[in-house]
């Protein structure tokens, strides 16, 4: 009778990690890795580039403090209009909880700021002191005229690549081309070059320093991302039935016959990881979901002549109950997954409904207090009121005004205003009726302001008219 083969020994191996060990990333390649930076180019392409696309004779994206304005292209938003950054919070919340629930951190791992620029700042690095054996070598050496030459030379970058990022940064909250200008001419205001200089050394010490204890010890989105997370998440997953045992073995040779998984505990998948942890010890806090260690294994694999997938993206359930493909896709669609997505679909809708249907026109009408009415000088009975009438689009309109609510009411001045796009225009209103038109005391009116060329930029105003 055959001797059956002895069960395999599962080991856990508990992590050590120095929380102050410094990470060195090794390089990968890979399509996660490609896809990665592709979200590096495309976001920075974005940051970089929108400040200074022109737009009507001003910058297409602008949070204009000074003038308490946002510009988005031909959009133009007040303080009024606050409600639009309330649903665009709740938007991005909500599209957070659904990315999660589904997909994990797909957020950290590809398009997070921190990501992007630790990216940025190693491949600097890389590029001045070497790969990541250069990099340990060239850190544990005494220091030399070349080691500072070479520190110089990679914080010199970093700074000037942080300020460059504060510069543009500042440049979307005051003209970019007037900062600019004022920068190189020393005539920048002092709160513009304190944010300049702080926003650089913010991405100079976030990306060049705290990198991997930034994401391990202090973003908050590490803690609680477990609360969005199910069994049907899909994250960075380690087979450990078909890994262990791990060890070393010769390249043709099947593991089984030595006890053996198919993981060779190279631990490549370590030195790839940006925060230095083991996916080979389960889900953790600090797994961004960036998928480096996926292409290394991969790699590990291919050379080994073993199937790919022992690290790739899974669910709990998938990895433990071994679905296929099409099971993890059919159980994406649980309910509270169901439930974002309708939320998330129906707000989206409401909010470019009312941006679509939103009237570039707001209409602010102040009655004068000192003089509720008064009699004018042909026996008619007045009131004065100041209109501020916002055009809140970007063209320039010429506005007819109109009232009613009261016999023979009448304005008694100018019936038209012209206010350019991102303007106030100012009117004051003196409004008449005749004795006994209506009751003594406030009697409801109506203001009616209309673009002369565009009857659909219409708002129709509620006010009081005083009879003596």
């Amino acid at each position: 009778m055959p001797q059956q083969p002895a069960p395999r020994k599962v080991i856990k191996i508990t992590p050590v990690v120095d929380p102050d060990a410094k990470v060195y990333p090794r390089s990968i390649s890979g399509p996660f890795t490609r896809w990665r930076w592709i979200f590096v180019w495309l976001t920075q392409i974005v940051f970089y580039g929108l400040c200074w696309v022109p737009w009507h004779g001003r910058q297409a994206i602008l949070f204009d403090l000074e003038t308490r304005k946002f510009y988005f292209f031909d959009l133009v938003l007040w303080p009024q209009d606050t409600i639009y950054l309330v649903l665009l919070m709740v938007l991005g919340a909500l599209a957070l909880f659904l990315f999660t629930a589904v997909a994990g951190r797909l957020w950290c791992g590809y398009a997070c700021p921190q990501t992007v620029y630790t990216e940025i700042f190693l491949w600097f690095e890389k590029l001045i002191e070497g790969e990541r054996p250069q990099r340990i070598k060239l850190d544990a050496a005494p220091w030399s005229l070349r080691k500072l030459a070479t520190k110089t030379a990679k914080h010199a970058i970093w700074l000037l690549f942080s300020l460059w990022t504060g510069f543009t940064f500042v440049g979307y909250f005051t003209p970019i081309r007037d900062l600019a200008q004022d920068l190189v001419t020393f005539s920048a205001g002092a709160w513009s070059s304190f944010w300049v200089v702080f926003y650089g050394f913010a991405t100079y010490g976030n990306a060049g320093f705290l990198r991997d204890q930034m994401c391990r010890q202090i973003c908050p989105y590490a803690r609680f991302q477990f609360v969005m997370f199910d069994p049907d998440t899909l994250i960075i997953a380690y087979d450990v039935e078909r890994g262990e045992s791990r060890g070393a073995r010769a390249r043709g040779i099947d593991p089984r016959t030595q006890g053996l998984g198919d993981c060779v505990d190279c631990s490549i998948c370590v030195q790839v990881c940006p925060t230095g942890i083991d996916i080979r010890d389960g889900l953790q806090n600090e797994c961004i979901g960036c998928a480096a260690c996926i292409d290394a294994c991969d790699q590990v694999m291919d050379k080994m002549n073993y199937p790919r997938g022992l690290i790739r993206y899974s669910t709990e359930n998938a990895v433990s109950k071994r679905y296929t493909p099409m099971d993890i896709v059919r159980r994406a669609f649980r309910p509270r997954v169901i439930i974002y997505s309708a939320i998330l679909v129906l707000l989206v809708a409401a909010t470019s409904w009312s941006l679509k249907t939103r009237v570039p026109l707001k209409v602010n009408i102040l009655k004068d207090r000192n003089t509720l009415s008064r009699e004018a000088d042909d026996g008619s009975i007045e009131n004065i009121y100041r209109l501020q009438i916002m055009n809140t689009g970007d063209l320039t309109r010429t506005f007819r005004i109109s009232i009613a609510g009261i016999e023979n009411i009448h304005l008694d001045d100018d019936k038209t205003i012209t206010v350019t796009g991102g303007e106030i225009g100012t009117r004051t209103a003196i409004v008449r009726t005749n004795p006994g038109a209506a009751k003594s005391g406030a009697n409801p009116i109506r203001f009616s302001v209309e673009d002369i060329d565009d009857p659909t930029v219409a708002v129709t105003e509620l006010s009081k008219f005083w009879m003596p």
